[in-house]
């Protein structure tokens, strides 16, 4: 049965790794080093095995180019595109009107359809709070009128590593982070709903239940099997749910990524344990590896292993 492959939840492909990606597709397959006991597989890339590719990114600008390339050769994919209106200290990395620019590019030459918008995470704290969110998304919205009609929001999750990060913040840039009631974050996201609404866009909340209520804001489901089948598959595509977290509402799919591989260092990515780690990992990054984030040498002996079995 043909699969929904991500690329990637677990980094940023599209903005850091085309090349690699472009030759895994010639080869047919990628590598996956499983992040949570280290299990080693093999996902086909073959055309007549992919549903769909879902690709993830905070900037589409330097694979836009690929993108023809990949439409060209029969695949279907739609983009999970991260914009958000934080201050730079929580992204540092993220060429955020390039961003812009390609999303509208993208908008233009697929459709408006294609793209998740995903204003996320919301980090509420001394130097970005509600009154700048209602500004910010306002300003953002109304430049996105018409090239997105859906957006996914959440609050930031605190898992132990962006705790850390938080803390580390705080010491060094005197930036401190604000632990929101619900009833407050519920507040908040119906406003941005409201404003989404005005700008003709839907709002959708990701692992955040809590937050849906009937005709402004609605469960998200951001590897999406009736996205995927309304755009590529008029006759049907047989899916299943598969959430990879507590209130998660994705279609099962194939990660094909690495954690501790992107060097956009945002301070609240759960999926980069060092930000020196993830940078020194992309430069040491060889396309020609089968793994995302290891080296040729290990890649190749971990792939005769597998295809051994």
């Amino acid at each position: 049965m043909k699969r929904i492959v991500s690329v990637s939840r677990r980094t940023d492909i599209p903005a850091f790794y085309g090349d690699w990606f472009m030759r895994r597709l010639e080869e047919g397959f990628a590598g996956v080093a499983n992040p949570f006991g280290g299990r080693k597989y093999i996902v086909s890339l073959k055309p007549e095995d992919v549903a769909c590719f879902v690709f993830w990114s905070k900037n589409f600008a330097p694979f836009i180019e690929k993108l023809k390339v990949i439409d060209s050769l029969g695949y279907k994919f739609y983009f999970n595109y991260t914009v958000t209106t934080l201050p730079e200290v929580f992204e540092n990395n993220v060429d955020k009107r390039a961003a812009v620019e390609a999303l509208k590019e993208l908008s233009r030459t697929y459709s408006r359809q294609h793209i998740n918008w995903r204003f996320d995470p919301i980090i509420i704290s001394n130097i970005c709070g509600r009154d700048f969110y209602v500004r910010t998304f306002e300003e953002l919205a109304s430049e996105l009128e018409g090239l997105v009609e859906r957006c996914y929001i959440s609050f930031v999750t605190n898992y132990s590593k962006v705790k850390r990060n938080f803390e580390e913040l705080e010491r060094t840039a005197g930036v401190r982070i604000t632990n929101c009631s619900e009833d407050f974050k519920i507040e908040l996201a119906n406003e941005l709903a409201a404003i989404a609404k005005r700008h003709g866009i839907r709002m959708f909340s990701c692992c955040g239940d809590y937050l849906t209520n009937e005709g402004s804001i609605e469960k998200a489901h951001c590897i999406d099997g009736d996205i995927t089948e309304s755009l590529f598959f008029p006759d049907g595509l047989k899916y299943k749910e598969k959430p990879t977290r507590e209130e998660c509402g994705c279609t099962e799919s194939s990660d094909i990524g690495a954690y501790d591989t992107c060097p956009h260092g945002c301070v609240y990515c759960y999926a980069n344990m060092h930000k020196r780690r993830a940078c020194k990992a992309f430069d040491n990054h060889d396309k020609a590896s089968v793994f995302l984030g290891y080296s040729k040498s290990k890649s190749d002996t971990w792939l005769k292993r597998v295809s051994q079995k």
